[in-house]
């Protein structure tokens, strides 16, 4: 993090052919939905090069705006970006069309200067976590994690605080698998901002 001003234009990811990526390198999507930025910008702002991959196109999903990414989620990252100016912590950030076993509708958008399909998220969620190390072993770690569905709010995000497990259950997906096991399990019950902003 740093203090680079947030660039101006959206840019294709060189990585990826054009033709496979949505153009949104001068306007958002349909639909009023914003280029809701997966890594924030801030989390970024102090190397440039890692700035600007921020504002790929590929680092962007469909998102409410008012009252969601301008609100409790924006809120969420800023809290989260204050504890990384002080030590170091490791965030996964994610979206959910459907919980495992779940078969909700999936709405579509497009962007404004492209036709290609853009499905929009269900859910938004992040795990986050913290460890102690005795030389490079980890010796204890605390972990939270925060699950939303995609709507507005006008709430705190320390009310969707959830353990890690709970987001493992719902996507099906394993995290913070390097931890040693003991270590993992207890960090991974977890469901307290406080505990884990104190940890």
């Amino acid at each position: 993090m740093g203090s680079y001003s947030r660039p101006d234009n959206w840019s294709f990811s060189p990585l990826i052919s054009q033709s496979l990526q949505v153009n949104l390198t001068e306007s958002s999507y349909k639909d009023n939905y914003s280029r809701g930025h997966l890594i924030p910008n801030a989390s970024r702002n102090g190397i440039k090069n890692m700035q600007l991959q921020t504002f790929y196109v590929t680092n962007s999903v469909p998102q409410i705006q008012d009252n969601f990414n301008g609100g409790i989620w924006q809120k969420l990252e800023a809290a989260l970006q204050g504890i990384g100016e002080r030590e170091e912590i490791y965030i996964v950030t994610g979206v959910c069309f459907n919980k495992v076993g779940e078969s909700k509708t999936i709405k579509y958008t497009s962007a404004k200067d492209d036709s290609k399909r853009v499905p929009v998220p269900n859910y938004f969620y992040k795990v986050v976590l913290k460890v102690n190390k005795s030389g490079s072993t980890v010796t204890s770690a605390s972990a939270v994690g925060f699950w939303f569905e995609h709507k507005t709010y006008s709430d705190s995000y320390t009310k969707y605080a959830v353990s890690v497990d709970q987001i493992e259950q719902w996507t099906g997906f394993d995290f913070f698998v390097n931890l040693p096991d003991t270590i993992e399990k207890s960090a991974e019950t977890n469901t307290s901002w406080t505990t884990f902003s104190n940890f």
